[in-house]
């Protein structure tokens, strides 16, 4: 299935684009997220396991189990502190 991947602050500067569509087989959010670390190079040491990394399903704040579906819009941030 096609999913867009969009990259936010300092994971978007480490891959070096905001934006990319992905063909994947992947069916949850965790999923995805070691598919594209298995890339290796930025992906990998952005995206790893270990790495604080929030993610969301269309808009929405949702945890590594959330299932994807053709179309959606994933993204990927670093915890965001206020002040």
């Amino acid at each position: 299935m096609k999913v867009s991947v969009r990259y936010f602050a300092s994971i978007r500067e480490a891959i070096g684009q905001g934006s990319e569509a992905v063909e994947t087989s992947a069916v949850t959010l965790g999923a995805l997220r070691d598919e594209l670390t298995a890339r290796g190079g930025a992906h990998a040491s952005s995206l790893a396991r270990g790495r604080a990394v929030r993610m969301a399903l269309d808009q929405t704040l949702s945890d590594e189990s959330a299932t994807l579906a053709e179309g959606a819009e994933v993204a990927f941030f670093p915890p965001v502190t206020g002040g």
